[in-house]
């Protein structure tokens, strides 16, 4: 059984700390509950006692708890320590090395990766000061950003800085339980993700249905287990939940200088992105106006890069995952595309009816060169990617 420490600071996302206790004894993890004395003025202990099943413990003068040491029992206690909400304070507490409360002295005393789900007012979040110990934690190695959302928030104003769904934290908690010993760490991973903007005129483009949901799970996925990701995002909604770089693109051309510019040294490329195949020769420089009479017009197109395979025939060539999404003859059109291009490994999607894109859920078979299929039942895309992850690390290491 997993034993996991909620710690909840003093801000109003503090409520929310009721569910993710909830959930992550739902994921049958025992958990126990730290707070600050500003969490106590948002929601009271007694709630989070009869969620945990166990005492709430708040103070780090408390002569009966630090008669025990404490904040050392607490680090060492845990398999995993999660600080949700964590308050700007807390945030500049831990860059700093400060231990004058209970939750900041366990973080420093403890020897595991501590994650944190930051709560802030939107400028709060992106003050210079904030961003820069921000970085110092992930830089440590030692915290492990679950990246804020974008909302309406508790003040009224809407940006970046509400504290990340609890669904969200807890799903991030028990994915990084599954790679504890970091088998990645010091590896680079490049991941694409998202649809790419072929633009026909300023105001028009082409496009496809792709949400990103996929490469998001699977970047926070290779963090969970200790790669240094970089995800080239094309336009769209879903963010990781984890401190990867984003390199922001928007067309097929701009993605493969993105991925050319960052693929060095990279153990593994994930080309989860779905690229547009064609783009339109001649892009108008103003808006195409409809013609009195004019009942059609005729666009040409030409071939995009092929990203996956360019990356697949380089000389430094990494591990390489592709992904098929097929509407028909799926595996058969997948093992074709894994030849074709030279890849190491192939993630087949059947996309017909409107499945998989946009879906939370996804159901896959994984094709190695070998022919071997690997099928992953429907389940969430997280899951989902937890799975690829654990299969790419196992033909990485037989590939030496």
């Amino acid at each position: 059984m997993t034993k996991i420490v909620v710690a909840i600071t003093g801000s109003i996302a503090a409520y929310k700390a009721a569910h993710l206790v909830r959930l992550l004894r739902k994921a049958e993890c025992e958990v126990r509950v730290v707070m600050t004395k500003g969490a106590k003025a948002f929601i009271a202990p007694m709630t989070l006692q009869a969620l945990s099943g166990h005492p709430v413990v708040d103070d780090i003068l408390d002569p009966a708890h630090e008669m025990g040491m404490g904040h050392i029992e607490l680090s060492r206690w845990a398999d995993q320590i999660i600080i949700a909400p964590c308050s700007a304070n807390m945030l500049a507490k831990l860059a700093h090395g400060l231990a004058d409360d209970l939750v900041s002295a366990m973080c420093l005393a403890s020897p595991k990766p501590i994650h944190i789900a930051p709560s802030m007012n939107r400028l709060m979040w992106s003050h210079p000061m904030t961003v820069n110990n921000v970085q110092t934690l992930t830089d440590s190695g030692r915290y492990v950003m679950i990246a804020p959302e974008s909302g309406e928030q508790a003040c009224g104003e809407v940006g970046e800085g509400r504290m990340a769904e609890p669904e969200h934290i807890a799903a991030r908690l028990m994915a990084d339980r599954n790679f504890e010993d970091l088998p990645l760490q010091g590896k680079k991973v490049v991941i694409t993700g998202g649809p790419t903007r072929e633009a026909i005129d300023p105001v028009r483009y082409i496009s496809n249905h792709s949400s990103g949901k996929m490469a998001t799970a699977l970047a926070d996925a290779f963090h969970s287990a200790g790669a240094d990701v970089t995800l080239v995002l094309g336009p769209c909604e879903a963010k990781p939940n984890t401190a990867v770089t984003i390199v922001p693109v928007e067309s097929a051309q701009e993605m493969l200088a993105a991925v050319e510019s960052v693929i060095t040294e990279a153990a593994i490329f994930v080309g989860a992105a779905a690229v547009a195949d064609y783009r339109v020769e001649t892009i108008a420089t103003h808006k195409m106006k409809k013609t009195a009479g004019e009942e059609s017009i005729t666009l040409t197109l030409v071939k995009n890069p092929d990203i996956l395979a360019t990356v697949a025939m380089r000389q430094d060539k990494p591990f390489v995952i592709g992904f098929a999404a097929e509407t028909d003859h799926v595996i058969d059109y997948a093992k074709g595309k894994l030849a074709a291009k030279g890849l190491d490994m192939i993630c087949a999607n059947d996309v017909s009816n409107g499945q998989v894109f946009g879906q939370d859920e996804n159901h896959i078979v994984i094709i190695d060169t070998n022919h071997t299929e690997y099928e992953l039942k429907t389940d969430t895309k997280q899951n989902q990617a937890k799975e690829i992850v654990r299969l790419a690390i196992k033909k990485l290491a037989m590939q030496k």
